[in-house]
């Protein structure tokens, strides 16, 4: 069975990006675990209950509202929890690789009084080492959990088309529109041609899967500025991108463009890491 993962700190932040995991699970007919993690050097909490002063007890207790509350939303499939100890992304890596998660989704900022998980260097670190796609969504993001249309922003490298076959996906699931946007940040000829050629192949591509799609072709000074300011103005609500990964850092630092669109983006983003070989994409 397919499993999402969605991160939790109960804040309104992670309830949200839980109810966008929710959608996408009944879409995908995937199970969701919805995992917690307990640094207990750092972790502080307000959550308070008069029936327990454990605070492990009521991490259960508040899973098991969470799941008498969205269970119903997904009959054919599981939501369950798991807790886990240790540093949050490293623990969250971990459960992902061990449930073998085709997505994880979580918020980029908590604010429940649990240490402070999502912040600065923590959520780069989240995607950067995540073995599958991830979703971040920024607190008080509030848009529709249903996929209306995705924008995907094509450049001139090679893995930037690697991106193409995941965006489709969910694309397909939710009869989703795609705006694949050709990036141009140069004057250079065959730069700008091979973006245009880029994204005409990733047109073929969604177009042979029944994909509603179109291109648009945008001068841009700032990649990310010039992303988000076309994704807020035709209201979209996801942005794919790739992590952009800087190599030289042990890959648990995203490069500049990347670390833009996750901390700033006033719209989920999707992460797809670029593959470490060449592989083929049906093109």
């Amino acid at each position: 069975m397919k499993t999402i993962i969605s991160a939790i700190d109960f804040s309104d932040c992670s309830i949200n990006a839980l109810e966008h995991a929710l959608s996408i699970a009944r879409k995908s007919s995937s199970d969701l675990q919805m995992v917690w993690v307990n640094n207990p050097n750092t972790t502080k909490t307000i959550l308070s209950s008069d029936l327990s002063d454990d605070l492990l007890e009521e991490v259960e207790r508040q899973f098991n509202r969470l799941i008498t509350k969205y269970q119903p939303e997904m009959p054919d499939n599981k939501l369950d929890f798991v807790i886990r100890e240790g540093k949050v992304y490293k623990e969250l890596v971990a459960q992902a690789t061990e449930s073998n998660a085709w997505l994880l989704v979580a918020g980029t900022h908590g604010s429940s009084g649990f240490e402070e998980f999502w912040i600065g260097s923590n959520a780069n670190r989240i995607v950067s080492a995540a073995p599958c796609p991830v979703i971040t969504i920024r607190a008080g993001i509030s848009v529709n959990r249903d996929l209306k249309k995705i924008v995907m922003p094509m450049d001139s490298t090679m893995e930037t088309r690697q991106k193409v076959p995941m965006t489709c996906s969910l694309a397909r699931m939710f009869d989703a529109e795609v705006h694949i946007l050709a990036m141009y940040t140069t004057n250079v000829q065959n730069v700008r041609s091979t973006v245009l050629s880029y994204s005409k192949q990733a047109a073929k591509y969604m177009k042979e899967r029944d994909v509603r799609h179109f291109i648009v072709e945008l001068e841009a000074d700032n990649l990310a500025t010039s992303v988000m300011d076309y994704a807020r103005e035709s209201e979209a609500n996801m942005i794919s991108i790739m992590t952009e990964q800087e190599k030289s850092t042990s890959n648990l630092w995203l490069g500049p463009y990347a670390q833009q669109m996750v901390h700033h983006s006033p719209i989920p983003v999707l992460s797809i890491h670029a593959a470490e070989i060449n592989i083929s994409l049906g093109y």
